[in-house]
């Protein structure tokens, strides 16, 4: 190398250098950039297959409904490969949440494909569930493998686990906005992890943006009437964000309960999605109706055009709980949004707000009460119902989110901040302390 070429290379170097230091997020930006544009891309085609997956199950379900006679089965069959082959991806979501807070191993590929099927066969015999717990699965575990060729160290293996939440969520559920901020909030009670701030929100913006290019559609809610923004209505927002955290306790609390009392009683794991399988197929042949089980889209979007009874949401709890506690796959969080929207519809009875509102209301702030994710829930809330209703939403879920306490449906949930010092002072004795 000749001497003018050496002054040239370092010339160049030195000039790198510099434009690195004068910018030094870019470096950053870049890196996380490509990993967001991988994240994007497989989490968003997966999702898009789940969701397509989904629909064509629900809708056989429908056609022939003596498969839910099958549940039992499809149970005992779920309930095997979970405990000889899967065990060490069994804690589901709370794995990802352990992952955020402590990095361990690399969270194995194949939690994707079992949690794939195991929630493809507990909607097609016809369990209660829903589908976020398997977008967020996928997710993570896709994403993880990231880890070795990217180099990544545990701090990084935080964000990139965030990331692949905030993706998982916000392309399942058309709201990549609300996904971001989940992925961020959910781990970490009152506390945000900035680090993860452009990840997040890149990752979950491209999955969603790749679902869309799949032709996936979402579901599409509508507020019909919206009051205008008074002390009555505030108040009376107020007391619905009541009922709406007294449920998302109670949600959260009785299926804890729930799940104990099966490991308590059937020793052998494969049984007990035998015996929850038996419950539920016994209560649909009793009721003569399929209203409470799968996702429950239907019902939500009725939620939202007439007052509903009172026992719709009681029931969807019900069936819910069973159906996860026992050892069914799927996620808690569609249930929480049939939970949410049709007890808002059902309080238009004794508070004098729109049903659709108030419907749109405890949608996202049940929601929020039962994930203490209150700010995903705001956002998610605008996202599906507009910023008109947004000020009502964000009284439901912030009011809900402080009656909860810190019972959450994540168990590996920590508490990052409290509520209020009350709760740091007195272990949490919220009014979920009395239901």
């Amino acid at each position: 190398m000749s001497k003018n070429q050496r002054t040239l290379v370092k010339k160049v170097v030195f000039q790198t250098q510099f434009f690195f230091r004068k910018f030094p997020a870019l470096p950053y930006i870049g890196k996380w950039l490509l990993i967001s544009i991988i994240i994007g891309a497989l989490v968003g085609s997966a999702s898009a297959g789940f969701l397509q997956s989904l629909e064509w199950v629900t809708n056989f379900r429908e056609s022939h409904l003596w498969l839910i006679a099958l549940l039992p089965v499809a149970g005992f069959l779920i309930g095997l490969i979970y405990y000889y082959w899967g065990k060490d991806v069994e804690a589901g979501n709370n794995l990802l949440i352990d992952t955020i807070h402590e990095p361990k191993g690399i969270i194995p590929f194949k939690m994707a494909p079992f949690v794939y099927l195991g929630t493809i066969a507990t909607h097609f015999f016809g369990g209660s569930a829903g589908r976020e717990g398997t977008a967020l699965q996928m997710a993570a575990a896709i994403a993880d493998q990231l880890s070795k060729p990217f180099k990544l160290d545990k701090s990084e293996r935080r964000i990139l686990i965030i990331a692949a939440i905030a993706a998982g969520f916000g392309s399942v559920f058309g709201t990549p906005l609300a996904g971001a901020v989940f992925g961020l909030e959910v781990f970490l009670i009152g506390r945000i992890r900035y680090n993860a701030l452009f990840p997040a929100f890149a990752s979950a913006i491209l999955a969603d943006w790749v679902t869309n290019l799949w032709n996936v559609k979402h579901t599409h809610y509508h507020i019909d009437f919206i009051p205008k923004l008074e002390f009555l209505p505030i108040l009376y927002s107020i007391l619905a964000g009541i009922a709406f955290g007294i449920c998302a306790a109670a949600f959260s609390r009785i299926i804890h309960w729930t799940g104990s009392i099966f490991k308590s009683k059937i020793k052998y794991p494969p049984l007990r999605p035998v015996a929850g399988g038996i419950i539920i197929a016994l209560a649909v042949l009793f009721m003569g109706t399929t209203r409470y089980i799968g996702l429950g889209v239907p019902v939500i979007l009725e939620s939202f055009e007439k007052q509903l009874p009172l026992y719709d949401f009681a029931l969807k709890m019900i069936f819910t709980i069973i159906t996860l506690s026992a050892g069914f796959k799927g996620g808690e969080v569609t249930p929480l949004f049939f939970i949410g929207a049709t007890l808002g519809s059902a309080l238009s009875l004794f508070i004098p707000l729109p049903f659709g509102l108030l419907a749109g209301m405890g949608f996202v702030a049940v929601f929020a009460g039962a994930t203490n994710t209150p700010l995903a829930c705001m956002l998610m809330g605008i996202e599906l119902f507009g910023a008109e209703c947004g000020i009502y939403i964000a009284i439901a879920c912030v009011v809900s989110y402080l009656l909860s306490g810190h019972n959450s449906i994540y168990t590996k949930q920590k508490i990052g901040e409290a509520k209020n010092r009350r709760y740091e002072s007195q272990q949490d004795r919220s009014i979920s302390d009395f239901l």
